[in-house]
């Protein structure tokens, strides 16, 4: 285990890793040429790159349009091309499904379904499921295989139109393909094994068994029949999708010497983080979606940093419904995820992520605050880290393979570089909602040069925005993710 170090002056040193999910881009005709962020109006996140060290990651290797799973493993130092299992595990844990080896999981939609043709008209049976999604989830908990009556079946609300789903019994493989056609207008997929085994055809005999009872339970439920009525769509299927186990891999302390924690609603990030025993803090209002209090996120991270001036967050617990108590000494990498980037680039939304980053800058500046706060009364030092796990440009609507900006900064230079003490004292605290916006009128923001409006306040490297190209510029060059966290531990010596 690599133990944290710490600087000549005797301060702790930690960490807030701010990972904007989708982060990058390409150059947008209408925003002038420029990307999303960097048409946007971000200050605190300008100020971060010009004060701190910068560089451009590609979170898997160059060239691979890589999915958040595998990027995030790949980013805390878990090569994905020999840990990663499916990305069904992650899901299923995150939702609060407990997992034993041998258990096979899958990441899930609620889907709408045309009977008569075997065609999946829509992959997402409805966008805002919160309240109907448990309901649904609570009829196919623990339901029954006629064929296969020695298998428990465990089904948990995520998030959106998401469901967790775990088999659990002997002789199972998370070596065969899903039912999901991944595309709308497409036939339902019949499971079928990935190899010759045993293991492999019986478990796509079980599951497909299981994808026909979850269609008959969920057809005749009252919810659809009222939802039918209402002209909406019915979500009587449950699209099961990347099958996997839980991965048995050191923990992230055993493997960084850092103790961590982690704001994530999304529950896939979750349930990776709970793979690699990752404390997974409380935050009210953290939906993982467009409707996310990011200043809950902030708080949530602040406090756990914080600690033990701060009590941190009540963490979540798989399989459980009560929550337990966060570690009271507090916790030394903070991890923050955003998803609602990522989902702006896959629907197209131009304006929607330019002004999502401005809504994420105004969170940087929130937990800069709260953070300066406990650094003024304790014995810590903390640094802000703000990067990507791939990018997801408006113009595809799907990730693709383009590196990110990468910045780490000290908080003491992040306060010199936007204003002093006085500035960052008088940051707002009240929470605010990602604006609901379109297309139509937009111009693109005067960007702020904080290059231009203060001396610089470290020798890093001649950045002085957050962006793609500026990025370029970095002292740190274009690394690989699985550089990231060596990047951040070398960086914490220094303070």
């Amino acid at each position: 285990m690599v133990q944290q170090q710490t600087a000549d002056h005797g301060c702790k040193s930690r960490v807030a890793l701010v990972l904007i999910d989708g982060l990058g881009d390409v150059s947008i005709p209408s925003l002038g040429g420029l990307t999303p962020v960097a048409a946007a109006a971000t200050p605190n996140l300008d100020a971060l790159a010009h004060a701190g060290v910068n560089g451009l990651m590609d979170p898997v290797e160059p060239g691979l349009a890589c999915g958040s799973d595998t990027a995030h493993l790949s980013l805390l130092g878990y090569n994905p091309r020999i840990y990663y299992r499916g990305r069904g595990a992650f899901e299923s844990l995150g939702a609060g499904l407990a997992m034993s080896p041998g258990d096979i999981a899958f990441k899930s939609n609620f889907a709408t379904l045309d009977k008569a043709t075997g065609i999946v008209t829509s992959r997402r049976a409805d966008r805002h499921f919160e309240q109907e999604g448990p309901i649904l989830c609570a009829a196919l908990d623990g339901l029954k295989l006629p064929s296969f009556p020695n298998y428990e079946v465990r089904v948990r609300y995520a998030t959106e139109h998401r469901c967790g789903v775990v088999v659990k019994g002997r002789g199972l493989s998370g070596n065969i393909s899903g039912t999901d056609p991944l595309k709308d207008n497409r036939p339902l997929l019949t499971v079928v094994p990935l190899d010759n085994s045993e293991e492999a055809k019986h478990t796509a005999a079980v599951v497909n068994e299981l994808s026909q009872e979850m269609q008959r339970i969920l057809t005749s439920h009252p919810l659809n029949v009222r939802r039918l009525a209402d002209g909406k769509n019915v979500a009587n299927v449950v699209l099961l999708r990347g099958c996997g186990i839980r991965i048995e891999v050191p923990t992230f302390f055993e493997k960084h010497g850092l103790r961590p924690c982690m704001v994530a609603p999304t529950k896939i990030i979750a349930g990776l983080g709970l793979s690699l025993d990752i404390d997974i803090l409380e935050a009210p209002g953290a939906t993982g979606d467009y409707r996310t209090l990011l200043t809950s996120k902030a708080v949530a991270i602040a406090r756990a940093l914080a600690a033990p001036l701060d009590v941190p967050p009540n963490v979540f617990v798989p399989g459980e419904y009560d929550s337990k108590p966060g570690w009271p000494g507090g916790y030394d990498f903070g991890f923050l995820h955003i998803k609602a980037i990522d989902d702006a680039g896959h629907d197209k939304a131009v304006m929607l992520k330019v002004k999502a980053f401005e809504a994420v800058d105004k969170m940087i500046g929130q937990l800069a605050h709260l953070l300066w706060q406990a650094e003024s009364g304790g014995n810590v030092s903390y640094s802000i880290c703000v990067t990507g796990d791939h990018s997801t440009p408006v113009e595809y609507g799907d990730h693709s393979f383009e590196p990110v900006p990468f910045s780490i900064c000290c908080l003491k230079d992040f306060v010199k570089a936007i204003g002093g003490e006085s500035i960052i004292a008088a940051t707002s605290m009240d929470t605010f909602k990602l604006p609901h916006v379109s297309d139509e009128g937009f111009e693109s923001p005067e960007r702020i040069d904080v290059g231009k409006r203060w001396a610089r306040a470290t020798a890093g490297d001649p950045v002085t925005s957050f962006s793609e190209l500026a990025a370029a510029r970095g002292c740190l060059g274009r690394f690989q993710g699985s550089e990231m966290m060596g990047i951040i531990k070398n960086y914490l010596q220094l303070y």
